[in-house]
């Protein structure tokens, strides 16, 4: 197996740009209460975002950029049936983000050649600054919004529901860190800085369709350094 080498970190602000939602998975009801609350942290009951949903949303992403999407994650089958451009950025993901366990238990050279997964996501936390400030003016750290189903025929809403969200311009502390193992190039950062783009194009959490999720990163360094107008000029869908 090839000898890790470095350990790249990228740290970013994450800024909502429009309310998040990001489910709590409620297994009881509350009658007059909300109907669908967001993720929060036990002691603090501060909201939060799991590295799984990053991690989860860019190698969605990621998969349906490379044209090898299918029902299940990426696998060594894909890369199989995949060639040229579209084989090397299925090769890329499964580096980044890893594969089932024993899927090449009969190819042992591919196997040292894709390696552990490099990609290790941080759950996000408020910023302080940003929760301090929220705090101080005894303000709420999430909104409820209200929702409804539009009857087609009658015109009427029904169903009405209550939705949790965190608020436009709240911001998180991302933070994500990328093994470098001896024969990876750059290319491996490159995707995941495209990676971080696609979801600023895209969206995180639920209802993403509604407007919900929206997201930009903003003082994005590596290792330290600031790397923000690197970040800014990347492109999402690099030219052919």
């Amino acid at each position: 197996m090839p000898q890790l080498t470095a350990i790249t970190t990228i740290e970013a602000k994450l800024e909502l740009l429009t309310g998040l939602r990001i489910g709590a998975g409620d297994a009881e009801m509350h009658i007059g209460g909300v109907d669908n609350t967001v993720i929060k942290h036990p002691i603090t009951q501060s909201p939060y975002i799991p590295g799984s949903s990053l991690k989860g949303k860019m190698r969605s992403l990621l998969e349906w950029r490379s044209g090898a999407v299918q029902e299940g994650p990426l696998d060594k089958k894909s890369h199989d049936r995949a060639s040229g451009a579209v084989q090397a950025e299925v090769k890329r993901i499964l580096k980044l983000f890893g594969t089932g366990g024993g899927e090449f238990k009969d190819d042992k050279a591919f196997a040292a050649e894709i390696g552990p997964s490099r990609l290790a996501f941080w759950d996000c936390a408020l910023s302080p600054e940003w929760e301090k400030r929220v705090r101080d003016n005894n303000q709420l750290l999430t909104e409820v919004k209200s929702e409804n189903r539009i009857n087609r025929i009658s015109g009427v809403a029904e169903h009405p529901r209550q939705t949790e969200r965190v608020p436009s311009g709240a911001s998180f502390d991302f933070r994500l860190s990328i093994k470098r193992l001896e024969g990876d190039g750059d290319d491996l950062l490159d995707t995941v800085l495209q990676g971080l783009k696609l979801i600023e194009h895209d969206s995180l959490g639920g209802s993403g369709s509604r407007g919900y999720g929206k997201v930009r990163f903003t003082g994005l360094k590596i290792d330290g350094q600031d790397q923000q107008a690197r970040f800014d000029q990347v492109q999402a869908f690099p030219k052919a």
